[in-house]
């Protein structure tokens, strides 16, 4: 029982969190550029121009990943940095080289590259035209898929074609809190479906080009709910359900069509769609950081939804009469509550629902005010009890029969946290985005010492790892 042997420990970053570098090298502005650099949509006027350096910095990082003693490293592809037109045109030879040096490097300490094609930077141009409630997106997609497949695909074995597209959708287009900050519902839902749509297309696509023996996956934030089960039902709809349908085969759910019946008449999901959007898929991303409390009420937005600025426009569409309610227990600097028992209940939930679908926690972090003390060390004991915790609730998972392959820790290094811009640290190494100086915090060297004794029993305590 315990992590089996492979069992993949890694840790996550996307392109416009940490890579900086925005306006150089042929890249092209994507929906965050725009989004961060509207006065008014990102605390303190934060923009990740810059971020962490990763771009310049990469050799450094690829250092202490090695050091860490990971085995896989899950990244984001910037569509706009490889292909600035979307699709037409070129590619940029210089962004794909990055990506491809990149590649190289975690290969020769190896480390495996788990590759996001989409981490929430759709390129301008492509939002101009429409955005993602535009079906052309969804086929702009799958062709940036074919084309940087066939640049990677022959050293990358494992390929994530979106990152919680519920994001994407309805914290983008719904509530306006992320880019490209519209408040539309009815344009929403059908971002939705191309999405949906476009993780079809892209598995496919990708499937033509890249190593016969690479895996396909997409991540999902699945909200674990809990509380009135009314409530629980329709929150469950439009914000796991409408992708775990289509995605897995069993389509759009009949209670989420009716609950958005009077937002729209989904006349924008075709004939044979169905199909496009269920390619099989082997491994099921799940990110998850804290369970959501909800009851039947007067309608409010989620404290700190995601981890994204209260709008008055909820991104829960069909859910206006749904309160969330805040939770007892420790918070993060995030507000979310720490509970690790909401990821090995979900997990089972899938393990139940979707029996034979390997799983992977892709992300799992938290929060906290870290500081560099006066000895140079940051003491991050929250966050260690806090990955401790999840850890043992996925072993949990693991022991009750669950097929989970990986372990992703959020964050490598602290990052542009979108709309909180830097006021939040998720890393496991701090940033001093002043100087881009990198600092181990103590939660680094306990997850160095987890990789390396992890198993059954073994999962060091809350005491900072040897340094």
């Amino acid at each position: 029982m315990g992590f089996p042997e492979g069992f993949l420990w890694g840790a996550a970053t996307a392109a416009y969190q940490i890579e900086g570098a925005a306006n150089e090298d042929g890249r092209a502005p994507s929906i965050w550029d725009t989004f961060s650099h509207t006065p008014g949509r990102v605390l303190a006027g934060d923009t990740g121009d810059v971020a962490a350096d990763h771009y310049r910095r990469w050799p450094e990082d690829l250092a202490s990943m090695a050091e860490l003693g990971l085995n896989a490293y899950r990244f984001s592809i910037s569509w706009s940095r490889v292909l600035p037109e979307g699709t037409h045109g070129p590619l940029n030879r210089k962004g794909v080289d990055f990506y491809s040096r990149l590649i190289d490097g975690l290969l020769e300490h190896g480390i495996a590259p788990v590759a996001t094609l989409y981490h929430w930077d759709l390129p301008q141009d492509l939002e101009d035209a429409g955005g993602w409630p535009v079906r052309d997106t969804a086929f702009r997609f799958a062709e940036y898929a074919e084309r940087i497949g066939r640049e990677l695909g022959d050293r990358v074995r494992m390929w994530t074609t979106l990152n919680e597209p519920w994001c994407s959708a309805f914290l983008g287009y719904a509530s306006g809190v992320h880019a490209p900050g519209r408040t539309d519902p009815a344009a929403a839902l059908a971002a939705a479906h191309h999405l949906n749509l476009g993780h079809g297309l892209a598995v496919r696509a990708l499937r033509g080009v890249v190593s016969p023996d690479a895996r396909h996956s997409v991540t999902l934030n699945l909200h674990h709910l809990r509380g009135d089960p009314e409530a629980v039902r329709r929150v469950d709809a439009v914000a796991n359900r409408i992708f775990l349908g289509p995605m897995l085969g069993t389509g759009y759910p009949a209670d989420l069509l009716e609950d958005t019946a009077p937002i729209t008449d989904w006349s924008f999901v075709r004939d044979g769609d169905a199909g496009t959007c269920a390619p099989l898929i082997d491994v099921l991303g799940v990110n998850y950081y804290q369970p959501t409390l909800v009851s039947l009420g007067p309608s409010s937005a989620e404290p700190g939804a995601d981890g994204h600025a209260v709008s008055e426009a909820t991104p829960f569409v069909g859910c206006e009469d749904v309160a969330f309610l805040p939770q007892e227990g420790e918070h993060t600097a995030m507000g979310w509550v720490v509970d690790a028992t909401g990821l090995d209940e979900m997990l089972l939930r899938l393990h139940r629902d979707h029996p034979g679908l390997p799983l992977m926690v892709t992300e799992n972090g938290a929060a906290f005010d870290d500081t560099v003390d006066g000895d140079g060390r940051v003491r991050d004991e929250r966050r260690i009890a806090y990955l401790r915790d999840h850890v043992a609730a996925a072993e949990r998972a693991l022991d009750a029969g669950v097929d989970l392959r990986g372990y992703f820790a959020w964050s490598l290094m602290d990052n542009f946290e979108w709309s909180y811009g830097y006021s939040r640290r998720f890393g496991i190494i701090h940033v001093d985005y002043a100087t881009g100086t990198r600092t181990w915090k103590d939660s680094a060297f306990w997850y160095r010492d987890l990789i390396a004794t992890g198993g059954p029993g073994r999962v060091p305590s809350q005491e900072a790892g040897s340094r």
